[in-house]
Order: structure tokens, then sequence, then C-alpha cells
């Protein structure tokens, strides 16, 4: 898409076929697009007349995703507002209002059926929008603590869809008969063994693996522990847990750090390290245990493949919602909560060799993360959003959100 189109629509290519348009709206992050992304594919499985379309931001990983994966789109100059920054929260407020604007223009022109929003600011306008103009708007919200847009547009919802279910208490209590606790739309586990998987990636099919993972872009601090934790383990200090290996996403921009520390330690052969995993269901297949910042989308993986958890939240996430995240899985059984704050080699170490020399500890981890995963979450959410779809109808659960 040309740059000079940037903030307006790029025109429907529905090639004439007649349907009704969904709007899906959140963006910023991954971990606001991609749920976007799974709900337009479930619903469109369920509904393929449905003509989807796309609201992000200018400055978010959408500008990227959306055009090379030639989705129609309207790209905003919203940004997020700050705390303690004037001048910041007044171009902030003038790019809100300048996507009113541009949305507005849009949504006249496409009379969406269904405005779709999964969070973060550039989320906020779409759903604007669709309470203005009487569309009917679903919430997807991710994690366990709501974003300041599901908070706001949770008033004129028709649907919330939770994936935590200590999120509803931070909801306004006009809004909490409108929420079930649906989950986070995922890729669903496959049916394959974690022998087959292990060996995919080279490693032995009987050991038992740590898989390491930052996020996309990797994390820094995770990269350094587990660094020192092996330097530990040849110097004699630590020791290694039977058979134990390691599949490591360290971050494309991270893995040449990586390679150079794992040289000066003799590369050892039953540790794997990788830029990034494409093949993320295969590397949750292989995993027993897994080390990961709490990102919503991360956590909700670990869920729904029973993979238990070492959770190091990432400190300066939005509202420090990760670690609220992982202080919700810590308690549910299903994970271990290691603030950065105390991260170390060695205690990362004593932390992952206690857990694999526990089988029980490890297989009731398990359980409770199978108990609280929801593999199929994509689906049911479709299926609700379908019924806000000229001539569906769906009854809210009463009281509490539906679990």
């Amino acid at each position: 898409m040309p740059r000079g189109a940037a903030d307006r629509a790029r025109r429907p290519g529905f090639g004439g076929v007649p349907g009704p348009v969904a709007v899906f709206s959140g963006g910023g992050t991954g971990g606001h697009l991609f749920p976007a992304l799974a709900l337009c594919d479930a619903l469109r499985e369920l509904r393929p007349d449905v003509r989807p379309f796309f609201v992000g931001a200018q400055k978010g990983l959408e500008a990227r995703v959306l055009p090379e994966r030639g989705l129609d789109h309207l790209l905003l100059p919203v940004l997020g507002f700050q705390r303690g920054t004037v001048w910041g929260n007044l171009r902030a407020l003038a790019g809100l209002l300048r996507s009113l604007l541009s949305t507005g223009e849009a949504f006249h022109r496409l009379r969406p059926g269904v405005v779709v929003v999964t969070g973060g600011y550039a989320g906020g306008p779409a759903g604007i929008l669709a309470g203005l103009m009487g569309i009917p708007l679903a919430l997807q919200e991710q994690n366990s603590f709501p974003g300041l847009t599901t908070r706001a547009l949770s008033r004129w919802s028709r649907q919330i869809h939770l994936a935590f279910p200590e999120a509803l208490d931070f909801l306004p209590r006009s809004a909490r008969a409108r929420a079930r606790v649906s989950g986070n739309p995922i890729r669903v586990p496959g049916g394959g063994t974690p022998e087959a998987a292990r060996a995919h990636f080279g490693l032995d099919p009987r050991g038992p693996v740590l898989l390491v993972v930052g996020g996309s872009q990797g994390a820094e601090a995770l990269n350094r522990a587990v660094l020192e934790a092996l330097q530990g383990v040849r110097a004699g200090g630590l020791t290694r847990p039977r058979g134990l290996q390691i599949l490591w996403a360290t971050g494309p921009l991270k893995l040449e750090e990586v390679e150079a520390g794992l040289v000066e330690l003799g590369r050892p052969s039953w540790v794997r390290a990788l830029g990034f995993i494409e093949d993320m269901p295969t590397a949750l297949e292989a995993a027993t245990l897994a080390l990961s910042r709490g990102s919503a989308m991360a956590t909700s993986e670990f869920l729904a493949w029973g993979v238990p958890a070492i959770l190091v939240p990432l400190p300066t996430a939005a509202a420090d919602h990760q670690t609220k995240n992982a202080e919700s899985l810590a308690l549910s059984g299903s994970a271990v909560h290691l603030p950065q704050r105390e991260l170390s080699g060695a205690l990362l170490w004593k932390t992952v060799t206690s857990l694999l020399e526990d089988p029980r500890k490890l297989s009731a981890m398990r359980g409770a993360a199978l108990a609280r995963g929801r593999p199929q979450a994509g689906r049911e959410i479709a299926e609700a959003l379908a019924t806000l779809l000229p001539g569906g109808t769906w009854t809210p659960p009463r009281g509490k959100a539906a679990a």
C-alpha cells in the first residue's frame, strides 16, 4: 500500500461476493493483533461469506503484517496515552480525533455487521464508533487484568470474551453479565508425540526438554540467566538434571550473542539454540517444562498443551499485566512465578532442577494447566460472534462469567 494512503481504508477486494462485513480491530503489539487474526480465521470457517476488514495503527506491528497478508485494512495515526507527558498526550489526542474521523468514514462506507476489538490503543477508535453507530461490539481480552481499551468499551459491548476468570472483577459491574471466560484464540494442539517432536528438533526423543521462549524478539534477561546457569554447570557448581535438553528461542537479533556464549562453554550438545521457532506447536509438544515471559498468548499455549511453566514477567509491560498473569497461573498451580528482580542463573537452575526431579509435582502442574487450558477458544468465540451478525441471537450468562 502506498505510504500516502496509510491513513485511508484500502478498498475492500471482496470480489463482489455479498456478505456481512466483520471489522477486527486491535494491535500495536502482536499480543493484540494475532488474536484478531485468529478470530478472523475462525469466523470465516463458520461463515465463509463474511468479509473481514482490519483497523489498526500506523505505528503498530499490523502496519507490516496486514499488507503482507493482503488483508483489507485501515491504518490510523492513533497513539497510546502516557502518564506525565503532556505534549505526547496532546499528540495522542489529536491522533485519536483524526482516527475517529477516518474510522467513521470507513464504517459509513462498509456498514459493518459486527466490530470485534482485541485491545490495545489501536482498538479504541473502532470500538468508540461501533458504540456511537449502534453496531454490535464484541471484546476479547487476553490478560488477567483488562487493558484500558477493554474496560472503557465494555460498557456498551454486546459480548466480552475473557481469557482469565480473574479479569471479571476488574470490569465495570454493569458489564459483567455480558462476559464469559472463553480463553485466548490459539492454534489447536495436534496429535503428535513428545518423542517425534523432539526428534524434529534434533533432540534425544527420550530426554526431558526445557523450552525457553522470550517472545518473538527474545528476552535478554532470560538469555543471560540461562547462560549463567550453563556456566555453573560447566564449572561444576550446578548439576544437569538427568537427560535434560534445552530448546531455546533466543530472539533473531540475540542469537549471535548466545551462540558466542555457547562456544565459550564448549557448545554443549544438549542445548539447541534458534533465533526463532517457526513451528511452535511442535516445540510445545516436545516440551517437558517451559521458561517464558508472562504474555497472555504464550501462557495460553502452555495451558492448552499442558506444559508447566516458569514465568518471569516483563516488568515494564503495560499496567504490569504480565505479573498479574503469572500470579494468576501460579495460584492455579500450573506455573511458578519468578520475578525478574530475583532472577539469577543459580536460582533459575534450582527451580528447573527441583521441578524435573519431582515427577509428582510436574504431573500436578500439567494437570492444572490442562484443566485451565481452552484449546478450542477460537472456535467457541467465533460461534458467539456469528450470532451478532444479521439474524443471530446470543444469550449472555447471568451473574458471573460462564466458565
